[in-house]
This record gives C-alpha cells, structure tokens and sequence, in this order.
C-alpha cells in the first residue's frame, strides 16, 4: 500500500450507497435530497446517522422536524434520485419537477417515496458536529422494503450511479461525465 490523497482515497473506496434523506420544510413540504454519507450506527438502540453540511436545505429542514426518512431509491428511480442530488429544494420543487411520489409514513411526518426499495423513518436523537458536517443521528422507528425492487443505486466517487442487486448483478450506470446528467448507459 501507498499513501493517497484524499480524493485518491475516497475514489478508490467507492461505490458508497446512494439515499434520499427525506424532510419537510417550514411549511410542510416535502424535500429530497441525494446523499452517499450515511451508515448504521447501532443495532439496540437502533439508530442510524446522516451527515449533512449547514448550508443544505436538508439541514434546516431536519433541525425543524427532528425527523426524517431515508429512503434507498431503486434502479427505476435512478434520473430522479440522480437530479436530487444536484440542485436545491430551495429552488425547485423536487417531487413535482423529478416526478417522486409521496407515501405516507407509519410514524414521522416525513413521507416516504414510493418505488424505494428500503425505508426508514427516523426521530432526531442527537445532532454532533463533525468538521464541515453534522452528523443527525436517527433513532429508527419504522422500516419498510419492496421485495419487488432489489437492485439498490450506489455512487462512485459522487460522478455517477451504479446499479446493483443484493447478488452483486450490475447492469447499467448513470454517468454525468457523458454530457448531459441523466443519460443512461448500457
């Protein structure tokens, strides 16, 4: 082994798993947003964590709710899930403009998106500030899944999506390095 830089390192650590972290605004909206910076955090209590940089719509949004879901978006979903991770709910209205439907969850106020593959609805347990980011800590309320749709989106080094299964099937990849963001490769 060498020593890497940074984005060296991070490059070459990827694919990371691609969600939505879903929330509401001030008025009750909802808001999506991309994110590849999440992980379980324990299994009793069980509990995950998101981070999320101050300026983000997303952070405002968590801090006024103090819930959240995080939803794994499926292969269907992939131009929808891609376009939320490049432009602000502050400007655009993602559910209506990226044709994401709302479902209502079981416990928090947060909906979850229909055509995910797996959800969790979260409650608030802790905010740490960890540098450029806070890490939200979820207390996991309520899981649902879509047997139905197993192939998950992961993204290398935060340039594209990839697709894979639970059997490590991979079939096609979302790249915005081929011109316009959204094209699908095969």
């Amino acid at each position: 082994m060498k020593e890497l830089a940074w984005t060296e390192a991070v490059k070459l650590a990827s694919p990371y798993s691609y969600a939505l972290a879903v929330s509401l605004d001030a008025a009750g909206r909802p808001n999506a947003m991309g994110l590849g910076w999440w992980c379980y955090l324990s299994a009793e209590p069980k509990l995950l964590g998101i981070a999320v940089a101050p300026e983000r719509y997303t952070h405002e949004c968590i801090r006024h709710t103090r819930e959240f879901t995080l939803c794994f978006p499926s292969k269907l979903m992939a131009l929808a899930a891609w376009k939320c991770g490049q432009v602000s709910e502050r400007e655009v209205d993602k559910f209506a403009e990226f044709g994401l439907r709302a479902l209502p969850a079981k416990v928090v106020k947060p909906p979850l998106i229909k055509n995910c593959t797996v959800a969790f609805e979260c409650k608030l347990a802790q905010e740490v500030a960890t540098g450029d980011h806070t890490l939200f800590v979820g207390k996991i309320v309520a899981t649902h899944g879509n047997p139905d749709k197993k192939e998950h989106l992961f993204t290398q080094f935060f340039s594209k999506l990839v697709s894979m299964a639970h059997d490590g099937g991979c079939d096609w990849k979302l790249d915005r390095t081929l011109g316009l963001p959204g094209q699908l490769q095969r």
